[in-house]
């Protein structure tokens, strides 16, 4: 479990550092930063895949993801006695993400590289530093491996040891240096960070991947896009918690019933029986709200739980009275691993709000830097950058 999250210098958030619980709920008005939050934790799932400098060039390259603002906000510029404005820069510009868990921490900075006219990619980010250390926080004293440009060193009792003189800028730790035998913490780190699922892209509409009936495989966690939705329902009535599956159902559509059927040529065929209808609805026939709610559930309910599962933004298409359901669902899942909520739907968050150790994170954006609501700075978790 994430116990601290740390970005730095990345679109709206120059300085901002989130103390995490077991079930987390994101959110504030629009336009405070709820969406860069959750980019930059994708950024941090990206670097453990070996596709950071892939993710970056997908958002506008690094250049476009820096703090806009001046360097440094003062104290007199947030209160209002002086304007905002910049002055010459006094350290080099980085895009700075970290986090720590129960083990270990782990943080990345990237910059632009020099000029170079031998090659092509001048726009490409570099990677300037990497570390990992032992305990809630960064030290030097308790790191482990420590990555300074093309140099990475481990530590080796009270000595550092260099395992490498030539790594590319371009490459994390994780995809080049992850050893059982030399550097455990490397490995352990990437396979938990690669366990992270993100769900935000579930399409509703008539062409819709979940609409479509697919091939049946066994299925313990639901692809990103939801292609397999009536596998992954199956498996969990099989080998997950069939009574939660059916419980689900019936909180959000009483006296509904859910059937996976298998047909002679290795298809699932999905269909919602509804109080009332004289037949079943089929997947490609069931409404943009409900389809969502199955592949939620389908999400929250896996056999396999990840440590961390996001959602963000859970309630579109969703109606209002399905909310409560889908909070009550949520609640569940965290009780087997983290769970991230970002969302703006009041109704939703509020729901969340009464379960037992929900922690409500609320952004708000001041001189347009992205902040926590009435975080004060003994709030604030340790966190330091090297």
């Amino acid at each position: 479990m994430l116990t601290t999250l740390a970005i730095g210098n990345y679109r709206s958030m120059l300085d901002l550092t989130v103390s995490l619980e077991p079930l987390n709920v994101i959110t504030g008005a629009n336009g405070s930063g709820k969406s860069n939050l959750y980019r930059a934790l994708r950024l941090l799932a990206a670097t453990a895949r070996g596709d950071v400098i892939a993710a970056l060039a997908n958002e506008g390259g690094l250049a476009s993801t820096f703090w806009a603002g001046p360097e440094t906000l003062t104290r007199s510029m947030r209160d209002g006695s002086a304007p905002v404005q910049g002055s010459p820069r006094r350290h080099a510009q980085r895009l700075r993400l970290g986090f720590s868990d129960e083990d270990y921490g782990y943080l990345i900075e990237l910059g632009l590289p020099k000029p170079d006219v031998t090659t092509a990619f001048n726009l490409d980010p570099e990677i300037k530093r990497e570390v990992i250390w032992a305990g809630p926080s960064y030290r030097p004293a308790n790191a482990l491996i420590d990555r300074n440009g093309p140099l990475v060193k481990i530590r080796e009792g009270r000595r550092w040891r260099v395992i490498s003189h030539h790594l590319n800028s371009f490459d994390s730790l994780f995809s080049q240096v992850a050893d059982a035998r030399v550097t455990p913490e490397i490995l352990t780190l990437r396979e938990r960070i690669r366990g992270w699922r993100f769900y935000d892209h579930f399409r509703t509409d008539n062409e819709a991947p979940a609409r479509q009936v697919q091939l049946s495989t066994r299925t313990p966690v639901l692809h990103h896009d939801g292609h397999d939705l009536a596998a992954a329902l199956e498996t969990i009535r099989e080998i997950g918690d069939a009574a939660a599956l059916d419980n689900a159902i019936e909180d959000a559509f009483p006296g509904a019933r859910l059937s996976i059927t298998p047909s002679d040529d290795g298809r699932l065929r999905l269909t919602l029986h509804q109080h009332g209808l004289l037949r079943p609805l089929t997947a490609a026939e069931l409404s943009d709200g409900t389809l969502r709610y199955l592949l939620l559930v389908a999400a929250l309910l896996t056999p396999r739980p990840p440590s961390l599962m996001v959602l963000n933004e859970p309630e579109n298409s969703l109606h209002p009275d399905l909310l409560p359901a889908l909070a009550r669902l949520i609640g569940q899942a965290s009780r087997h691993g983290q769970v991230w909520v970002v969302s703006h739907a009041s109704q939703l968050v509020a729901a969340l709000n009464e379960l037992p150790d929900c922690h409500g994170i609320e952004l708000e954006k001041t001189l347009g830097e992205t902040r926590i609501q009435d975080q004060e700075i003994l709030d604030t978790p340790s966190w330091q950058w090297p």
